[in-house]
């Protein structure tokens, strides 16, 4: 069981930055996969960035690549998503989500075993 709780959201102008926090709890955080996911209103869920278990591979959908960041660390079983350059359009309730499975990438919305209650990011132009 891994209970996953997002911070770091808030109102932003476009162009600035923000950082979004999701701290899990349990010892197993280390081997999820962990990703981000967003969703505005009257539109579906949609992928945004995912990590792999150790760190070392990362993959992001092409709306958000080269302005957002996604880390984590596993020793303050914590993950990250650095947003950069926000634009208006990245306004959305952002969800933090984990995957136990090894032969699933990137992740998808209905393979991920747990989520967050999600965060407001809500940019102004």
């Amino acid at each position: 069981q891994v209970q996953l709780v997002e911070s770091g959201g808030g109102l932003v102008q476009a162009g600035g930055s923000l950082r979004l926090s999701c701290a899990a709890s349990g010892r197993t955080f280390s081997t999820y996969n962990m990703g981000w996911f967003r969703q505005a209103p009257g539109k579906e869920r949609e992928f945004v960035a995912c990590i792999g278990w150790g760190g070392g591979i990362t993959y992001y959908a092409d709306s958000v690549k080269g302005r957002f960041t996604i880390s984590r660390d596993n020793a303050k079983t914590t993950v990250y998503l650095q947003m950069n350059s926000i634009k208006p359009e990245d306004t959305a309730v952002y969800y933090c989500a984990a995957d136990s499975s090894r032969s699933r990438w990137p992740l998808v919305a209905g393979g991920c075993d747990y989520w967050g209650q999600g965060t407001q990011v809500t940019v102004s132009s």
